[in-house]
């Protein structure tokens, strides 16, 4: 007899969350995320995790000073459910010294708990039951999961591996954007595949986006991590400021990833509608950190040198990988790059990406991560990709350099 305390044939929706991030199997149970299922392999086996993209190094002295020095003068009480007022004039100044964008602080930016908060906020406040939400594919997994919680319906347009690396293919978004469709999720800089978006295709997706009357929701956390690649805000293209969420947070340009410190700003009819939505989530977090992050956000120089160690262990990381027998694409932006184990898989006895990885470390004492994590499962793309891998370079040199001479190995094996 069943010791669940809930009828049988009942679907709640957290099991539709876990449907969509694809951890609900056939049978009811649910699995760890691949991340989770990694990063223990890596605790595990003691190889070296260049799964989960998190820096190893924290960020710059003066930011955590400006932390310690908000705790000791009391700031240790809830901040404000918008943010402290620092803070969001932070924001907007950084968007108009960058992109020449006018934000009004006060009603068209909040502050989140991080970049995830704010999107699944967004998805929240602004889609469910019988809507379409478009992203791209492969995507983030929190994208899908988001989706999931609001009970709308996934669909994608993929990225497409060529020698200009990941490029969108813009037939295949026409066609997935349906009359029901109502918002767009971006994210460019692009997880896992480290494609840049264009100029083209960001006047694509703002086509679409004007032609369905749908919003468009862009994760932007790596904005300030490229290598020669213009960002381009799809915010600043014609037509699209009054339907445009825009999302960033301190946890990637700063190092600082567990203070879950993140912004969006957008039209404050849409700001409103997240902000009833976020502030029964967790109201508001973070609050010593906060001006802390106001305080980086003046600083200009700490992302561009962050850029720039990341271009060079980028090129580090790569030339190993195909030294290794991978080939590589390699990414104009964020701190991952996709490898194609195509070649590599045969000589190994391995069928795709997910078993490449799960015996990764046995092999060569190294942690990656499937690219079909990201993808929906048996999708186009997810199929596409199957042999394809994720690894972070947002490491310390002497780490990437040890984890080459490990992967040096997989030619051996």
């Amino acid at each position: 007899m069943s010791t669940s305390p809930l009828p049988a044939d009942r679907t709640d929706r957290w099991q539709a969350t876990a449907r969509a991030a694809g951890l609900l199997a056939a049978d009811g149970t649910v699995a760890a995320t691949i991340f989770a299922e990694m990063s223990a392999l890596a605790v595990r086996t003691g190889a070296i995790n260049l799964g989960q993209g998190f820096p190893d190094v924290d960020g710059p002295d003066f930011v955590k000073q400006a932390a310690i020095r908000a705790i000791e003068d009391g700031r240790n009480q809830y901040a404000p459910g918008d943010g402290v007022p620092e803070l969001r004039r932070a924001v907007a100044a950084h968007q108009e010294r960058h992109y020449a964008l006018a934000v009004d602080p006060d009603n068209e930016v909040l502050v989140t708990t991080g970049a995830t908060e704010a999107l699944t906020a967004s998805i929240l406040a602004l889609t469910g039951p019988g809507d379409e939400v478009l992203t791209l594919e492969p995507f983030y997994d929190s994208h899908a999961a988001a989706i999931g919680m609001s009970g709308a319906t996934h669909v994608t347009a993929p990225l497409v591996p060529g020698p200009d690396g990941f490029r969108l293919d813009v037939e295949a978004l026409r066609a997935a954007a349906s009359s029901r469709l109502r918002m767009i999720v971006l994210n460019s800089p692009h997880n896992p595949t480290g494609t840049v978006l264009t100029r083209d295709e960001l006047a694509a997706v703002a086509a679409v986006a004007r032609e369905r009357d749908a919003i468009v929701v862009t994760d932007e956390v790596y904005e300030h991590l490229t290598f020669g690649a213009e960002h381009v805000p799809v915010v600043t293209l014609p037509g699209m400021a009054e339907r445009t969420l825009t999302i960033s947070s301190s946890g990637k340009t700063f190092s600082f990833t567990g203070w879950k410190v993140g912004w969006l700003h957008g039209p404050a009819e849409l700001v409103t509608a997240v902000r009833t939505v976020k502030q029964f989530l967790t109201y508001t977090s973070g609050a010593p950190f906060q001006p802390a992050i106001a305080r980086a956000l003046d600083d200009d120089e700490t992302p561009r040198a962050l850029a720039a160690s990341l271009a060079e262990r980028r090129d580090l990381l790569c030339s190993g990988l195909e030294a290794a027998g991978f080939r590589v694409t390699r990414p104009a932006g964020t701190y991952f790059v996709m490898a194609d184990a195509t070649d590599l898989l045969p000589r190994l006895g391995l069928r795709d990406g997910v078993e490449l990885c799960r015996r990764l470390p046995e092999l060569a004492g190294v942690v990656a991560i499937p690219a079909t994590a990201f993808c929906r499962p048996g999708s186009a793309t997810a199929q596409a990709l199957s042999a394809h891998v994720r690894f972070t370079f947002v490491k310390r040199e002497e780490v990437l350099r040890e984890a080459v001479v490990r992967l040096a190995g997989l030619r051996e094996a």
